[in-house]
């Protein structure tokens, strides 16, 4: 008898699933393909997909040519901008289906494609991750959130740390001015932007405390906003910050 009732249920799940696949048959992530699960690429869009894996820059994910011999390596960049933060990774570089991805996901209410993105962050993490850490996103202004009416950094921030089994907090910082799009800004001008654009949220501060930070965001550019947030964290005693992103453009303009 004991054995009949989770049998059962496995049983119900099974069939739900089965009657759900036959209602909403998995799509390709970034086009209209069949395909085996949902959350999948297709045959032809797979190839499109930039993910970085590999040697790459220890502080910004920025994949790099050759083989590390096991210590850590920076792009030229990051040897000459002084990072606030340890370490950083990404997913995949921000072109082709990558970049359609984090569009959806940011602009069109593709919700649906935090899921995904989340385990992809959660296999890069892997080196950045800390006992006891607390996962955070890069804030938005208020008045960009209530047009778009959630916040796409969140939603990654959220499923990655349901993946990572550590602690979230979705307002541990207040984007405290509005700060303008990034785009179309020069690496001086991305950084004078968000120059004091955080504060931490005065519930959420005493968390900071001696804690290791990973702050999480669609994409890294420059650096700048990931810079601001990290700074802000540190002021207000961080023990370590570290970022993630699920996209890396390959070089600020």
């Amino acid at each position: 008898m004991q054995n009949i009732v989770p049998q059962a249920i496995k049983a119900s799940h099974a069939l739900a699933q089965g009657v759900l696949r036959g209602l909403y048959p998995p799509h390709c992530l970034t086009c209209d393909e069949l395909v085996e699960e949902h959350g999948a690429f297709c045959a032809r869009c797979w190839p499109e997909v930039a993910f970085i894996d590999g040697t790459c820059c220890d502080s910004c994910g920025l994949p790099l040519p050759g083989q590390s011999e096991g210590s850590p390596i920076h792009c030229d960049e990051c040897l000459t901008l002084a990072r606030p933060w340890d370490q950083g990774r990404a997913v995949m570089l921000y072109a082709g289906r990558a970049r359609q991805i984090v569009l959806g996901l940011k602009h069109h209410d593709r919700q649906d494609l935090a899921r995904p993105a989340a385990r992809w962050m959660a296999r890069v993490a892997a080196p950045l991750i800390r006992p006891d850490m607390l996962v955070a996103p890069i804030p938005l202004h208020w008045l960009r959130f209530a047009l778009r009416r959630y916040n796409q950094a969140a939603l990654l921030s959220s499923r990655l740390a349901r993946e990572l089994s550590l602690a979230h907090c979705p307002d541990l910082l207040l984007r405290c001015r509005a700060t303008g799009s990034q785009d179309g800004r020069g690496r001086m001008g991305r950084f004078a932007n968000v120059a004091d654009a955080f504060e931490p949220h005065p519930r959420h501060v005493h968390k900071m405390a001696g804690r290791d930070i990973l702050l999480v965001d669609d994409v890294m550019t420059a650096g700048a906003t990931f810079a601001a947030a990290a700074e802000t964290c540190l002021a207000h005693g961080a023990a370590s910050v570290r970022v993630l992103a699920l996209a890396r453009v390959a070089r600020a303009q």
